[in-house]
């Protein structure tokens, strides 16, 4: 099978992260969703992480209030050391199931980040990327900023190249983003239309 990765804190889930779930396995060729909860960002440290099983029991009931989505949510990042790497996150999800060619969902805003990502050469070889697009970010620029930098393939220690798979989903932006809607909720306004 083939499956989306899409990793995050998800903290709180919301609609937006739903529009790209749906628009994953409705208008691409992914069989499933793993949406992977992760009990903290290791570019995001406030974030406490003792709420990781809580995130992730919201992610369930979240999911199951959207019967025939397929998408299912994944702990796996929850029994992983810290902190939590991506690549590790990869790893463990295709040694659990060696069958499975995951693919990892990230938006535009991350992309922009990649570069400081743990082994992100061997994400971008091995895995691959779909990047969906964020409000404020081009991802073409980006994308293209990236490939000058690190090249458009990262040579193997047997001198082989392998090249990078980066594919912009043409997905709707997404208008919202949790630290917004945490910030509505701290500031007492009602959030709770883009609750998921």
């Amino acid at each position: 099978m083939k499956i989306a990765a899409y990793t995050g804190t998800f903290n709180p889930l919301h609609t937006g992260h739903l529009t790209i779930m749906k628009y994953l396995t409705e208008n691409m060729d992914f069989d499933m969703v793993y949406l992977v909860v992760s009990p903290q960002s290791p570019f995001k440290l406030h974030i406490n992480a003792e709420t990781g099983a809580e995130r992730y029991r919201a992610a369930e009931e979240a999911i199951a209030r959207h019967p025939g989505l397929k998408v299912r949510a994944d702990d796996i990042e929850l029994h992983l050391p810290a902190p939590q790497y991506t690549i590790r996150t990869l790893d463990a999800l295709k040694s659990r199931e060696p069958g499975n060619d995951f693919t990892l969902i990230m938006g535009a805003d991350n992309l922009l980040s990649l570069n400081r990502w743990r082994d992100y050469r061997r994400i971008l070889t091995d895995y691959g990327v779909a990047v969906y697009p964020r409000k404020g970010y081009d991802i073409h620029t980006i994308r293209k900023s990236l490939m000058q930098e690190s090249g458009d393939a990262c040579r193997c220690s047997h001198g082989t190249a392998k090249p990078y798979k980066i594919e912009i989903i043409n997905a709707p932006v997404v208008e919202i983003s949790s630290s917004e809607i945490r910030e509505g909720i701290a500031a007492g306004r009602d959030m709770s239309k883009w609750l998921m």
